[in-house]
């Protein structure tokens, strides 16, 4: 998964997580929001969490795969924030 135009514009990444269904949002080298895609329904979500305070960002919408969990969860991510 490679930084969108919009994350990379605000000096953001993306870094791998602990697992294959995890990633890292960074701002800055940091990490600040955290992506993680996982079943829900016989579907895939994705569960977009604050690292600082736990904080849950996510919409509750559903995709096919793991790989369209996280573009759609980064997607959810930019809507939330407003970019």
């Amino acid at each position: 998964m490679t930084s969108p135009d919009w994350l990379s514009k605000r000096e953001g990444g993306i870094a791998p997580g602990l697992d294959p269904q995890t990633k890292l949002v960074t701002l800055q080298g940091h990490p600040l929001y955290r992506l993680f895609a996982t079943t829900a329904k016989g579907q895939m979500t994705c569960v977009i969490t604050q690292t600082n305070n736990g904080e849950r960002l996510d919409g509750g919408k559903s995709y096919p795969n793991v790989d369209a969990a996280l573009t759609g969860g980064l997607d959810e991510l930019r809507e939330k924030l407003g970019w």
